[in-house]
């Protein structure tokens, strides 16, 4: 919550300046720094309004941004206190879908909407500092609770978010282990960040998983009685839904749809109502044996 004197001075502005504030914000603190420029391209501004805003919100919050004259740009500083609330589901939707960088009014719902989604999220501190380190392509030191080997401390090359339909995850690469791998953020207890780069060879660009996409077709299951019912569910073509995604997605996928993704469809379509029916696709994806009915039965791309 913001202080009270703050939150005075915030009300007495106009809804379009608080939202510039808000922006400005999220910018900074989500991607580590900001510039007018990315405030007139926002709000399609003039030079003379990006400025005061930004005068604005340093003398709402003198702390949280320096100016580093020579990148002409404002940066975090360690001492950042955020001036609003922000809410991690937010965040994620923003950085998924590249908007909702509009404030939160906390407008009563014309019609209840709830998702089971909202019972996992992350530390909006320690999500705050994976972004500004994907985004500034730096080195995080984490505290990582692991299902296989408890609690260590890792060396991470952030890469890239992605949202499971279950929980969000980390793709990173694993500096001790010398691997591209998935990290459940709400397992990641402490992050911190560090100077040092991401080498070359670390990066998204070089994750063949992240960069394989693949393409899947769902039928519904032979052993379901009246198809169409299911083809009616996921709006299909001719009967078939082509998706195309990353690999280390498509494990995940899966296994939350409950698709049959065995040759022969041979799991109970009582609960399997859609079958993959070009299984070849999964050769050679990490994330495969998370899939049901997969037969092999390899390590997967699961975190630890």
């Amino acid at each position: 919550m913001v202080k009270k004197q703050v939150a005075v001075e915030l009300s007495e502005l106009t809804q379009t300046q608080r939202e510039r504030l808000f922006y400005i914000e999220v910018k900074a603190f989500f991607c580590g720094d900001l510039t007018r420029a990315d405030i007139e391209r926002r709000f399609g501004v003039k030079p003379a309004a990006s400025s005061r805003d930004l005068s604005t919100y340093r003398r709402l919050a003198p702390n949280n941004l320096n100016y580093d004259a020579g990148q002409r740009k404002y940066a975090t500083t360690d001492s950042f206190s955020p001036l609003f609330e922000h809410s991690a589901e937010r965040v994620l939707t923003w950085l998924k879908a590249g908007f909702g960088d509009s404030m939160d009014q906390k407008l009563k719902r014309t019609v209840p909407c709830e998702s089971a989604s909202n019972l996992v999220n992350p530390d909006i501190e320690t999500l705050a500092c994976l972004t500004r380190a994907i985004a500034g392509r730096r080195q995080v030191k984490v505290n990582y609770l692991s299902l296989t080997s408890g609690a260590s401390t890792k060396i991470l090359c952030p890469l890239a978010l992605a949202d499971t339909g279950l929980r969000w995850h980390l793709r990173a690469y694993d500096r001790e282990r010398g691997r591209f791998a998935d990290f459940a953020l709400t397992r990641i207890v402490k992050a911190k960040a560090t100077d040092q780069p991401i080498p070359a060879e670390e990066q998204i660009e070089s994750d063949v998983q992240w960069a394989r996409i693949v393409h899947i077709e769902l039928v519904p299951h032979p052993g379901i009685a009246h198809p169409k019912a299911i083809e009616s569910d996921f709006r299909m073509t001719d009967g078939v839904l082509a998706l195309d995604m990353r690999a280390p997605l498509v494990g995940y996928a899966l296994r939350r749809w409950s698709v049959d993704c065995s040759t022969k469809h041979t799991l109970d379509p009582k609960e399997h109502h859609l079958w993959l029916k070009n299984s070849q696709t999964l050769y050679g994806v990490e994330s495969a044996p998370l899939a049901p009915g997969y037969s092999n039965n390899e390590a997967t791309d699961e975190p630890l």
